[in-house]
């Protein structure tokens, strides 16, 4: 499964939550990233480091091939399709976003930024071109209800597949 989306959709939550209740592995890119320095740079103008798409690809290819994984990233046009049965994008009002990332610290130009990017749908939009669209599914997230009811729908889901494909 991959979870994209606008920093502050709600990915790490929804993602950590399933993993626990479905016996899923959960894996965060950002936080693999930092923890394994897989930078190619830092972006002086958005104050953060510069993804190495590459190594993060070697980084998870023996972990994907098993199955079962959970993978949450905000972009997903780099992924190889064949690692996903299943990708949704979370969706988030601006005014929740705001707030959400502004508590974060995002400020100025990349707290501007975010908010269009959700504003023209663009990682929907880099999800329709990157997967066959019948696999892509957008989410409301804006609620601890929101939450709850994409748990529930993901992991029927996830119990589908189990039986179509065991």
């Amino acid at each position: 499964l991959l979870f994209s989306g606008t920093p502050g959709v709600g990915k790490t939550t929804l993602g950590k939550e399933l993993a626990s209740r479905a016996g899923m592995t959960y894996i965060n890119v950002g936080d693999m990233a930092k923890e394994g320095e897989l930078y190619e740079g830092f972006d002086e103008e958005y104050d953060c480091p510069i993804l190495d798409e590459d190594r993060v690809i070697d980084e998870l290819e023996d972990k994907m091939s098993e199955g079962g994984v959970i993978v949450d990233y905000h972009g997903c046009d780099f992924f190889p399709e064949r690692w996903f049965h299943i990708v949704f994008v979370l969706r988030t009002e601006n005014s929740v976003l705001y707030d959400r990332l502004e508590s974060r610290g995002y400020k100025g130009k990349k707290l501007q930024d975010n908010i269009q990017c959700e504003i023209f749908q663009t990682l929907y939009e880099e999800a329709m071109l990157s997967y066959r669209e019948e696999i892509v599914h957008q989410l409301p997230s804006n609620t601890p209800e929101d939450l709850e009811r994409n748990l529930d729908q993901i992991m029927q889901w996830v119990e589908q597949w189990m039986k179509d494909n065991n």
